[in-house]
């Protein structure tokens, strides 16, 4: 069982390997030739590079081994219930929590906090990106069970983010944009993906290729509107804490 769990292993190593061996190459010659750390410090780098070429690695075979068969196998056994509307409650459910466990979004949130200087908390940007990528895949769902064209959700899902970004401070826009782009991660596309065309192969008249797919321009799609939301309720709070002040230094000259 498991030596049948790790086939197609030292594939997965050798993939890993070369496309972190470039990265690695990089930063030793800006070692040797700007950085000039102390030793100490530049081999914690190269124990950081050890462990993400494991960590990757694990995380890629689980993937394959386990994730990805789960996931169809899941979205088989929903799309077979006579009741398969319930799909889009556990959809919304499973798009929350997947984006939790998504590390891309962790560090990003994490670099926003930083930079803003705690102005935009982990915390509001990991609830505010959750919530648009379980809209996203419990839309994706209900555009699966009901045979829902993709263009009739992107076109003014996108209209609507030109609409909004009229009214968003830049910072958010540039982070709303970077947040589609985190929210597809390995988790997303490993696990949802999975169960989307698993549920798309088990409903009969559904062509897994065009509706299976399209759930990752979803997801996509999702997190940048609530991020820009964000943005919006954001730019309120602070005009009508400016209102207060303004009103509080006229208070104050009397």
């Amino acid at each position: 069982m498991i030596t049948s769990f790790f086939a197609g292993f030292g594939q997965i190593l050798k993939e890993v390997a070369i496309a972190l061996t470039p990265i690695f190459i990089i930063v030793c010659c800006f070692q040797w030739f700007v950085f000039r750390m102390e030793r100490e410090a530049f081999l914690n780098i190269v124990k950081g590079f050890l462990f993400t070429f494991i960590g990757i690695t694990l995380f890629l075979q689980g993937v394959y081994g386990g994730f990805m068969p789960v996931g169809h196998k899941l979205g088989n056994v929903l799309g077979a219930f006579p009741n398969n509307w319930i799909l889009i409650p556990i959809g919304f459910l499973l798009g929350f929590v997947a984006i939790l466990a998504e590390p891309a979004v962790h560090v990003m949130n994490d670099e926003v906090e930083k930079v803003s200087g705690g102005h935009i908390p982990q915390r509001i940007m990991l609830y505010s990106i959750s919530l648009g990528v379980a809209l996203s895949v419990a839309l994706a769902m209900a555009r699966i069970l009901y045979g829902i064209p993709l263009h009739y959700i992107l076109i003014p899902g996108y209209l609507l983010v030109f609409f909004m970004m009229r009214y968003t401070n830049e910072t958010f826009i540039a982070v709303a944009f970077d947040s589609g782009g985190v929210a597809t991660g390995p988790m997303t596309v490993s696990f949802i993906l999975a169960m989307a065309i698993g549920v798309a192969t088990a409903i009969e008249g559904r062509n897994p290729v065009q509706e299976g797919f399209g759930l990752i321009a979803l997801v996509a799609l999702a997190p940048i509107l609530t991020v820009l939301t964000l943005g919006f309720i954001y730019a309120r709070l602070n005009k009508e804490t400016e209102k207060e002040d303004e009103e509080e230094q006229v208070k104050n000259s009397y």
